[in-house]
């Protein structure tokens, strides 16, 4: 029997006290969340966790049910005269999440209110106020999610916003801010994107620093467009304002995951003084009179291939009928097609169902697993047999922005003006030349 079906026999649910006898052992504890579906998991009244097979449990019996601890009340300082008014957008995320002590797991903010009254210092900067759009995981996240996010950053503006944040979780922030970046075509104020990897109740949370650089920067800047706003260092002393179509997670826990890759932070906020230190020179300009411009339909049918290690050609032949296929191939822009032996023969299949594919009408583009550099499509000669194929140049693109911009491309355009602008640079997202002293991430990002 697994928890869940344990659960419904015996009427239980996560977050229940029950009292449970394992062999000659009774235990006493909340029902938390378990990732094995053989085992319960209990958290004592020590505060430890410990994890019961449940074909051990020989009876259980619900005490009562836990209550939810630490939870914030909602209570707001008052708004002051003459501070820009900032919109804080939230989709979900640890940045809104806290935990919940009783069970032993997340939780999120249910409310704008609850999101407001963990960060009151936000009153000191602006006038803020919180718009409650999604409670969500962003790798839930689908292209009609970020149409979402773009009519709710439309109306804030509309409604006198100074600037947005929007507030999302980090696994996806960097795909949303380049599926942001090209939705909107002209946008007249600031949109800074912020994430968190440690939830706002704990010691050690980016929430509150991350959340109050973006308004800073907002606030004391002439900035306009998409940014992410994350910490620089794992120091509690700057932030780094990331270009929206050129910025990475490089790692799962640091709190100064994110880093730009083959370009340079905009500008770094200090969390101390609010100082703001421009990196960069050639931005867009806050502009109230700028009219805004969002074209948000994005082409379903848009896939993405990683190349890999003994591929198959039914890997290819998933994407019969797409309109669009990102391919992130290996170093220059590589892929399986070359038979060097009886072994490699199932190349050949590969080749032939990525021209099946291309022939279908369906715009291929290459990019690169590598980080660092560009797709170069006229070194090898497998490159050059790819690009007589028809298969396009990500240029120095990350594979998951050249992902939205060709979902983007093509929910708006017709293939052969998508076909033009992919390898043309639109929003940032592709540089002139890649510099060398551009591959420079700090010796210790990946540890």
């Amino acid at each position: 029997m697994d928890m869940d079906s344990f659960l419904q026999k015996n009427k239980l649910a996560e977050g229940d006290i029950i009292e449970l006898k394992k062999g000659g052992e009774l235990l006493k504890g909340t029902i938390v969340p378990s990732s094995d579906p053989a085992i319960l998991v209990l958290k004592l009244n020590s505060g430890y966790n410990v994890g019961v097979k449940v074909d051990e449990i020989k009876e259980a019996k619900k005490l009562g049910t836990g209550k939810a601890v630490g939870k914030v009340k909602p209570v707001l300082p008052k708004a002051k005269q003459g501070l820009p008014k900032i919109s804080l957008i939230h989709t979900g995320g640890t940045i809104a999440a806290r935990v919940d002590y009783a069970r032993g797991a997340v939780s999120w903010h249910t409310t704008p209110e609850d999101m407001l009254s963990m960060y009151p210092e936000l009153f000191e900067i602006c006038n803020p106020s919180a718009v409650l759009l999604k409670s969500m995981a962003s790798e839930d996240y689908r292209f009609e999610h970020f149409e979402a996010m773009a009519e709710a950053i439309e109306k804030e503006i509309s409604q006198g916003a100074d600037g947005i944040i929007l507030s999302t979780g980090t696994d996806n922030l960097a795909v949303a801010s380049a599926a942001l970046a090209f939705i909107f075509e002209s946008i007249p104020v600031p949109v800074i994107i912020v994430g968190s990897q440690r939830s706002s109740d704990r010691g050690s949370s980016d929430a509150f620093m991350n959340l109050i650089c973006a308004a800073s920067f907002i606030t004391k800047s002439d900035f306009a467009g998409i940014a992410i706003c994350m910490h620089d260092s794992t120091q509690d002393d700057k932030c780094a304002i990331l270009p929206a179509c050129k910025t990475k997670k490089l790692h799962t826990s640091r709190r100064d995951a994110f880093k730009a890759v083959n370009d340079k932070p905009i500008a770094k906020v200090d969390f101390k003084t609010g100082e703001i230190e421009f990196i960069k020179k050639d931005f867009l300009k806050r502009d109230e009179k700028r009219r805004i411009v969002a074209k948000p339909k994005m082409e379903e049918k848009t896939g993405f291939l990683k190349v890999n290690v003994n591929m198959q050609p039914e890997q290819i032949e998933l994407f019969k009928g797409f309109k669009g296929l990102v391919i992130e191939g290996t170093g220059l822009g590589h892929m399986p097609l070359d038979t060097t032996d009886e072994i490699t023969e199932v190349h050949k299949k590969i080749k032939s169902a990525l021209q099946k594919l291309i022939d279908s009408g369906c715009i291929v583009v290459m990019t690169s697993t590598c980080l660092f550099g560009r797709v170069q499509m006229h070194v090898y000669s497998k490159q050059v047999e790819l690009t007589k194929m028809g298969v396009l140049s990500g240029e120095d693109m990350l594979p998951e922005t050249a992902f939205v911009k060709l979902a983007w491309l093509l929910g708006n355009y017709k293939k052969e003006e998508a076909e033009k602008l992919v390898g043309q640079n639109l929003r940032g997202e592709i540089s002139e030349r890649t510099e060398i002293d551009e591959f420079e991430v700090e010796q210790n990002a990946g540890n």
